[in-house]
Formats: C-alpha cells, sequence, structure tokens
C-alpha cells in the first residue's frame, strides 16, 4: 500500500533571502524594544530633571502603549496591502527619529508627546516583522525564526539598563540621542537589504482572498467570524497586563524593595531578565518545531506548558525578601512565558490566511497594549496610593491560570 507523505514529511525549501530577513530583523527588533523600554530604568533621573508623580511616569509607559495598539491593526492592514519590508524600512527610520527627538524634550507635557508619537511609529514594525518572516517561513522553520527574531527583540530590551547607566553617570537625555543616532543609521542601511519574498513564492492553499481585493473593514470582518481569534485576543490581553505591569515597573521593585541604587537596579531588572527570555524564545520555538511534526496542536501547548511554570514564579518573586531569589524567580517566568512570545504569529497562522496575518497581529497588539496599557497605569495609581508592589505582582500572576485555559480553547484550522 503506498505511503502518503505528509506536509510535515516533504522536504521544505526556503526562498532566497529566508534566513537575511531574520538577521536583519533581529537588530530591527532589538532597537525597536530598545527604545521603547530604556525609559523605565531612568525613573530617577527623570522625575528630578522633569518634576513628576508616580502616576505621570506611568502614564508616559501608558500612552506609549494606547497609542501603539489604537494604531496596530492599521498598521498591519498597511504591511499586508503595500509590502512588509518597506512599512518596517519607513518604521524604523522615524521612531528613531522620535527617539531623537524624546532627548530635547524640556518638560512633561513634551516628553508624553514624545511617547505618543514612538507609540504611532513603532506600531507599523511587529506585524510587518512577523508577518515577513511567515512569509519566508512556513513550515517547521517558522517558530524557530520567529524565536531568533524575538530574541532580539528581548535583547534590546535587557539593554534598558544601559539608559539607566547613561542617565547616572551623565544625563538622561543623552541616551536617546545616541539610541535615536543609531536606528536613523540602520534603516538607511536595511533599505538596501531587506526584501519581501518573491510573489511566485508566496503561494498559499489558503488563501481565498487576492490582497488588491482586500479591504481594511473586510479583513477585520473576517477575522472575527474566526471563533479562535477572539480566544486568541483574550489570551494575549490578559497575559500583557502581567507581562507590561513587570516590564514597567521591575526596575522601581528593585529600587525600592532592596534598596539599590537606580543603576543596580536597572541592570538586575533587564540585564538578568531578558536574557532569560531569549533562551526561552530560542529554545521555546525549537521544541515547538520538533513537536508540531507530530502534533498540531504544539503550538498551542508549548506556552500552555510555559505559563504553568510562570504562575508560581511571579507569586514568588514578588513576595521574597531575599534579592537573589527575586532575580532567580523571575528568570524562570521571563524564560518559560517566552514560549508564548515565540509562538503567537505561528498560532495566528494556523487559523488565519497570509493576507490577514499582519492585520490580525495588529488587532492582538491593540487589544493587548490597551489593557497593558491600562494595567500599568492602575499600577502606577496603586504605589501613590501606597499598595506594595507585592500585592500588585501577586494579583496579577492570578490572571495567568485563565490565559493557560483561554490558549487551550483555540483550535488551528487543518
Amino acid at each position: 500500500m503506498e505511503k502518503t507523505t505528509t506536509p510535515a514529511e516533504k522536504k521544505e525549501t526556503l526562498p532566497p533571502r529566508a534566513w537575511l530577513a531574520v538577521v536583519l530583523l533581529f537588530f530591527v527588533g532589538l532597537l525597536n524594544y530598545l527604545d521603547r523600554n530604556t525609559i523605565t530604568t531612568m525613573h530617577t533621573s527623570i522625575t528630578v530633571a522633569i518634576p513628576m508623580s508616580d502616576k505621570q511616569f506611568s502614564l508616559l509607559t501608558a500612552v506609549f502603549l494606547w497609542v501603539y495598539g489604537l494604531f496596530s491593526p492599521f498598521a498591519g492592514y498597511l504591511a499586508d496591502r503595500f509590502g512588509r519590508s518597506r512599512i518596517i524600512i519607513t518604521s524604523l527610520f522615524i521612531w528613531s527619529a522620535v527617539t531623537w527627538l524624546t532627548a530635547h524634550a524640556a518638560n512633561f507635557e513634551q516628553l508624553l508627546a514624545t511617547r505618543a508619537l514612538m507609540g504611532l511609529s513603532e506600531a507599523c514594525y511587529i506585524p510587518a516583522a512577523l508577518a515577513l518572516i511567515s512569509d519566508y517561513h512556513k513550515g517547521s522553520t517558522q517558530s524557530t525564526a520567529t524565536g531568533i527574531h524575538m530574541a532580539g527583540v528581548f535583547i534590546g530590551a535587557s539593554l534598558g539598563f544601559v539608559g539607566g547607566w547613561i542617565a547616572e553617570d551623565h544625563s538622561w537625555n543623552l541616551a536617546f540621542t545616541i539610541f535615536g543616532g543609531i536606528g536613523i543609521v540602520y534603516a538607511i542601511v536595511i533599505a538596501f537589504l531587506l526584501k519581501d519574498p518573491p510573489q511566485e513564492k508566496l503561494n498559499d492553499p489558503a488563501s481565498t482572498l487576492p490582497a488588491e481585493q482586500g479591504n481594511f473593514f473586510r479583513t477585520i470582518k473576517e477575522l472575527f467570524s474566526i471563533p479562535s481569534f477572539y480566544a486568541m485576543l483574550a489570551f494575549w490581553s490578559l497575559l500583557s497586563i502581567v507581562a507590561w505591569l513587570i516590564t514597567a515597573w521591575l526596575p522601581t521593585f528593585y529600587l525600592q524593595r532592596f534598596h539599590l541604587s537606580q543603576k543596580m537596579a536597572g541592570v538586575y531588572a533587564t540585564a538578568y531578565l531578558y536574557p532569560a527570555s531569549v533562551a526561552g524564545l530560542v529554545l521555546g520555538g525549537i521544541m515547538t518545531d520538533q513537536w508540531s511534526k507530530k502534533n498540531r496542536r504544539a503550538r498551542m501547548l508549548v506556552p500552555a506548558l510555559g505559563l504553568c511554570v510562570a504562575t508560581p514564579m511571579v507569586f514568588l518573586a514578588s513576595d521574597t525578601t531575599i534579592l537573589t531569589l527575586a532575580i532567580l524567580f523571575f528568570m524562570i517566568y521571563a524564560f518559560t512565558k517566552a514560549f508564548s512570545d515565540t509562538n503567537m504569529m505561528p498560532i495566528l497562522s494556523t487559523i488565519a490566511t497570509k493576507e490577514k496575518r499582519a492585520t490580525g497581529y495588529g488587532i492582538l497588539n491593540l487589544f493587548s497594549c490597551i489593557v497593558g496599557g491600562i494595567g500599568i497605569y492602575a499600577g502606577g495609581y496603586l504605589r501613590d496610593a501606597e499598595v506594595s508592589f507585592t500585592t500588585i505582582f501577586r494579583w496579577a500572576s492570578f490572571l495567568i491560570p485563565v490565559c493557560i485555559v483561554l490558549l487551550l480553547l483555540i483550535k488551528s484550522k487543518k
């Protein structure tokens, strides 16, 4: 009897530049998160130079997220319709210019305005980048390629302590000037190297709607006609509350709870946390790709298993009075939570056709950033009300089991 060859068993041929695109985007992702997160490690320097309350300081990140989220669906649509690489290069150039402009803010209102502009310009990047990787890597390399790119994102976040270091030793303005200038130069470089895959390589049997016939509202309607898309929205939004609370407030948590300097609090909150995330992204991607050859639900199961470990880690890390244990528990949380980050676009690729993926990821960003921004702002509000970080992080950890249930409700199409 003749054996039927399954897609997983067929030899996969990648389009030209498939891995070059991942390498180039690795560094774009690094700059993306370095520019957006470095402000969280400058709490003391910025509030001394520009007096503001903790609630106002939290608003700097919350406003970024709200603008970023609101524009993300349309930004994804632009990438779906007008080319991923073109949108990526434009986004990098504009947000780098805004980063440089941030260094020249003289008051809270100007600083808030630059954060909003950064949210607008950075919104175009992640949906386009992950969709471009999905275009190049369709099968057994998809989660691995996504994980490598997201590793760049988390390395950029881990380097946020450099901003706090520069701010403490020199001035907070200098860091934004340096990072913005690097981004502008890199945008010019990749303009000659980053390309979309050849159109003939993008034949997707699941695609039913040519890109030129689509429109923004039709794409939105079709995405919301997919039941599993609602589970993805709820999962990513609730997990974002936990992730953004930790990202925004962990440096301040270390500073106040363990009486550290701004410089060392920034180091412990980024230089230790994000390398663990990078390891989780790469390992999680490899595990998922290998398991997906035998189990089509692997892209949901690997993140679910990771979150089962992450839940108690957040609870324990926020409660301990021993600095070494707090660092260790948060590192384990970061490692296992990263299994979710490396699989979001691969999961979306199992329920949505290629001409909807960037738009779909933009919608996920919209909900996660709005909810995450509210969570960050609520954290600042609770801190002004003298609620401890232990209580805030502990209650946030209870959201993770809900995320696990929602993740398991996602059903991929055959």
